[in-house]
């Protein structure tokens, strides 16, 4: 489930970069969280896969 996530975050990401840098801004944010929560489940030992 988070692995979907953070794909689709990253997609969104590229699409942001692709059309505009101010929508990108958005898409930064939401994939800096989705990597924070995958870092934080990797070192809390969970399977984040």
């Amino acid at each position: 489930m988070l692995y979907t996530i953070a794909i689709i975050l990253l997609v969104l990401w590229l699409l942001g970069m692709a059309t505009s840098f101010v929508a990108g801004g958005l898409i930064h944010v939401l994939l800096v969280v989705a990597v924070v929560v995958i870092l934080i489940r990797l070192f809390s030992g969970r399977k984040v896969l």
